[in-house]
């Protein structure tokens, strides 16, 4: 039998158990596989097995990862430096420790400080998810999404390749990106656009005339503000861990406001035309590439390296290959 421990059940950490349950249910044969569950919070612990996305409740952080071969921290960045020192003392020698934070070095750097060297760290990032929590969890909430795959520089292949299997098992496409790189990029199209609505939010509710204004709002100023009802920790936490690339964009963010604010001054419908046809054909060209993109299963990233346990059955990548080239290894 196989042990996953998920640490932290919102929506990500609930929703990963969800589908990987359904897939070990559905493969032929059955795959032996065990979720362990473990929350701070024992009620959502107790919701995420009714929802059947856990098989078993541990009754504390050490009992949760002590028998697991693969650990998954779905806490959040504010709380993964601590459980990771909390977890370290309790690992199994050859475990794989993954996350799922939208952010990579610093998350990278504490698996370098407080995790043993017995173990693999492989850093995770599914890009999916919501504004909701274990209530909006679900088995498929991966399928088709890219998971972006960071790992330390000590980690095994077994360990790489048993993380690939996750991400393949969850129905999402493993894409290899460095620490920072990542970490740039997330900040300009998850990080920026949540700090965005929440300024939105701010400038309108803040004006005397929110009073009148809240009444006429509808689609508009609902859709770009939407984001602002996710969690004020949560994004606290995540600005503060990549602060100095999510300044950056800010910074970059201001300046072209402030070119369309000096179009809008100058009253030039020309310059606005263009401005505004030209971010109609760059939005346009984004949604058409991502509907081919899910039509296809192509994204156009780059060609993942070789790996063995890929050309098996999803059994065999996620378990059985992987536990069958440890054995040789230690023949060896």
């Amino acid at each position: 039998m196989q042990q996953v421990a998920v640490l932290g059940l919102g929506l990500i950490g609930t929703s990963i158990g969800l589908g990987l349950r359904q897939w070990a249910a559905t493969q032929q044969p059955a795959v032996p596989l065990s979720v362990v569950g473990y929350d701070a919070d024992l009620n959502r612990q107790r919701q995420a097995k009714a929802m059947k996305a856990i098989d078993v409740e541990a009754r504390d952080l050490p009992a949760a990862v002590r028998a697991a071969d693969l650990v998954i921290l779905a806490v959040p960045i504010g709380q993964m430096a601590e459980v990771m020192g909390d977890c370290a003392p309790h690992l199994k020698a050859g475990a794989t420790v993954t996350d799922v934070a939208s952010v990579k070095a610093p998350v990278l750097a504490w698996a370098r400080e407080r995790l043993p060297a017995t173990v693999s760290f492989v850093g995770g990032h599914p890009m999916a998810g919501g504004t909701g929590s274990i209530d909006a969890a679900r088995a498929d909430l991966f399928v088709n999404a890219r998971w972006c795959v960071v790992p330390s520089v000590r980690a095994s292949e077994a360990a790489i390749e048993l993380v690939l299997g996750l991400a393949a098992a969850l129905g999402a496409r493993a894409y290899f990106v460095d620490a920072s790189e990542h970490d740039g990029l997330v900040a300009a199209i998850s990080h920026l656009p949540f700090t965005v609505a929440a300024a939105l939010t701010k400038a309108v509710t803040d004006d005397p005339a929110w009073r009148e204004m809240k009444l006429l709002a509808a689609g508009g100023f609902r859709d770009t503000t939407r984001l602002a009802e996710g969690s004020p920790v949560m994004h606290r936490d995540i600005a503060i861990a990549n602060a100095a690339a999510l300044a950056r964009w800010l910074d970059q963010l201001i300046a072209e406001l402030g070119r369309a604010r000096d179009l809008v001054a100058a009253g030039d419908g020309a310059a606005l035309l263009r401005y505004f046809e030209e971010t109609q054909d760059q939005r346009l060209r984004w949604r058409v590439e991502r509907e081919r993109e899910a039509e296809t299963g192509n994204g156009g990233e780059p060609s993942l390296p070789e790996v063995p346990s890929l050309g098996e059955s999803m059994q065999q990548m996620f378990f059985g290959g992987l536990a069958r080239r440890r054995r040789d290894g230690d023949k060896r």
